[in-house]
């Protein structure tokens, strides 16, 4: 017969996997709730996230390959690798920063964990990336890129490009609730953020000192380690590996412990 303690550990195991299913739940019906209001207006709806980077690829392949032609090989198939990669980074961040905020009412209303709004975002952008991954494939088979096991090492790749993401979109989250001007203040950062992430041009045409400061940009790193996996089908140095790793637990980690201390004065401000 089962004791008492095994029983009521049995009763809270039980418990966890309800309030699990429960918050899983709840993150499908925002995710759901944002792609619908995100493509309410729209007669194409989620078609957009597929036409979105190719539409992109074509206008920069109009204006660069030209340029770039001799020391980029597929610009097109460069391009949009890099292009994927910052829309996931810079999605999740965006989306996540105000999620705190546009949430006032259910903050208030539901008792759910605060992180539950943040993680919504971040699954948004994953489905919207998802999306886009599709038209990359077919990109990668118009171009003949040639099948390689690297590819395997794609998916890992986003899942540390998510993690730091997150680890910002965790701390702008509390900031912003705080202190709204971050919000104007980030898209400055991001803009000169994508210049230093070699999305259209290569990074050896930079003088020296700025290929150092470009090579140890973490959204870069991510970027690079995509297209040498995918595109060249190499296995990326392990240097790129230690530092993607670092900086993705790194930024997942700050930015967790930021939001868990602060989540509780976030509800007087609101």
């Amino acid at each position: 017969m089962k004791t008492d303690n095994q029983i009521q550990e049995q009763k809270n195991t039980t418990g966890r996997a309800a309030n699990r299913s429960q918050y899983m739940f709840v993150i499908r019906e925002l995710t759901s709730r944002e792609i619908k209001r995100k493509y309410a207006r729209s007669n194409l709806g989620i078609i957009w996230s597929v036409l979105n980077p190719l539409l992109h690829m074509a206008v920069m392949s109009l204006i660069f390959s030209t340029m770039f032609k001799r020391s980029i090989e597929n610009f097109p198939i460069y391009y949009l690798t890099g292009h994927l990669f910052w829309d996931l980074f810079s999605g999740t961040t965006n989306a996540s920063m105000t999620a705190l905020v546009d949430n006032r009412s259910l903050l208030l209303k539901v008792k759910l964990p605060r992180q539950t709004f943040v993680l919504a975002r971040t699954y948004t952008a994953l489905v919207n990336f998802g999306y886009s991954c599709i038209a990359y494939v077919v990109m990668l088979l118009i171009f003949r890129i040639k099948p390689a096991w690297t590819m395997f090492l794609f998916p890992i790749d986003v899942i540390f490009t998510l993690l730091f993401a997150m680890g910002i979109g965790y701390a702008l989250s509390i900031i912003y609730v705080f202190f709204a001007d971050i919000k104007h203040l980030y898209s400055i950062v991001l803009t000169m953020w994508v210049y230093m992430s070699a999305l259209f041009y290569p990074v050896s045409r930079l003088p020296e000192v700025m290929q150092k400061v470009v090579s140890h940009n973490p959204v870069y790193i991510m970027i690079t380690f995509a297209r040498e996996s995918v595109m060249y089908g190499q296995v990326p140095e392990l240097s790129m590996w230690i530092q993607l790793i670092l900086w993705s637990l790194g930024s997942f980690s700050i930015g967790y412990l930021i939001f868990k201390k602060k989540e509780n004065m976030v509800m007087q401000k609101i």
